[in-house]
């Protein structure tokens, strides 16, 4: 039979802390789903703890990535993506946990209204997890998300995370994550699907809570991390030559971009922005002089939010 939801939990080297997350997917009170556990061929623990807990809820499955896969999140979850069953994708990390009425609500939604995906809203914590308040649907506030919200979503000011949406399976298709990517690369492939037609809903709720440590993507990347800096560089560029393809690059998203180049000091993403074919002679040496002003920019914002 085939489960109505497939939970997608990537893990790598997290048998410490890997039995929280799938208690967590356990104890959900919506439970017509498989949880499919793929390993990014850890070396600690993870395989044992994982497959103790397989043997107990035949709803679970451990997989191991083969390696005509790359490493890396990335690749793992589109392993995941390729050995799904179920009629709507979820995702989880390995270090994460799931509100008990998680997929119960993401459902109310998904069966009763014409959209390709639920997006919710996460907490974080660090050691403590906090407290699950009983939700009720009737009480929750929704806005449609589509394409005309795509510089919001770009923005991040409608934050698609990986974990926090819940997609049809038939919207995503046969598109998956661009295994090269090792940050941002949710961003990017929503982005993507978004781009592309996907319609959703954002219900004003909590559903998930994830964990801040210095070890996770996110903590490695405002760290500095050079691999992250770079994998955020490259999800831009997909993002800037999509946008460019569809003419959708209007002048708020130069605006952003070229911004961005100058955070990152990437004069890579600003002559990648520089060369699409939608801007104008005039707006290509624009945001050239907007790049090269950057840090009287800067320095200007900064003296302005102190004299606030």
């Amino acid at each position: 039979m085939i489960p109505k939801i497939t939970i997608l939990l990537s893990t790598h080297n997290r048998a410490h802390l890997i039995q929280e997350a799938l208690h967590s997917i356990q104890n959900q009170t919506y439970s017509d789903f498989e949880c499919l556990v793929t390993d990014d061929n850890s070396k600690d623990a993870t395989e044992q703890v994982v497959k103790v807990f397989c043997e107990r809820d035949q709803r679970f499955n451990y997989l191991k990535k083969p390696f005509n896969y790359t490493a890396g999140l990335s690749a793992n979850r589109n392993f995941g993506l390729d050995n799904a069953k179920g009629l709507f994708i979820v995702f989880c990390d390995d270090d994460d946990i799931m509100h008990p009425q998680h997929l119960e609500m993401c459902m109310n939604f998904l069966e009763d209204l014409e959209v390709d995906f639920v997006h919710f809203r996460k907490q974080s914590f660090t050691d403590q997890i906090p407290q699950n308040n009983v939700i009720s649907v009737t009480d929750l506030n929704k806005n449609k998300i589509d394409k005309k919200d795509i510089n919001d979503v770009i923005f991040q000011k409608i934050a698609l995370a990986s974990c926090t949406v819940m997609w049809k399976k038939e919207a995503i298709g046969k598109a998956r994550f661009v295994s090269d990517l090792n940050y941002a690369e949710e961003w990017e492939f929503y982005t993507r699907l978004i781009l592309n037609g996907a319609k959703g809903v954002e219900i004003d709720v909590i559903l998930y809570f994830n964990r801040k440590h210095p070890n996770s993507n996110t903590g490695e990347f405002y760290a500095g991390n050079k691999n992250r800096m770079h994998s955020k560089i490259e999800a831009s560029k997909l993002i800037i030559s999509n946008l460019n393809q569809k003419n959708l690059l209007s002048p708020e998203l130069i605006h952003f971009f070229c911004w961005e180049s100058f955070r990152f000091r990437s004069p890579e993403l600003l002559q990648h922005l520089r060369q699409q074919s939608s801007l104008s002679s005039f707006q290509k040496a624009e945001v050239f002089l907007k790049y090269n002003l950057g840090p009287i920019t800067q320095f200007l914002m900064r003296l302005k939010k102190r004299f606030k």
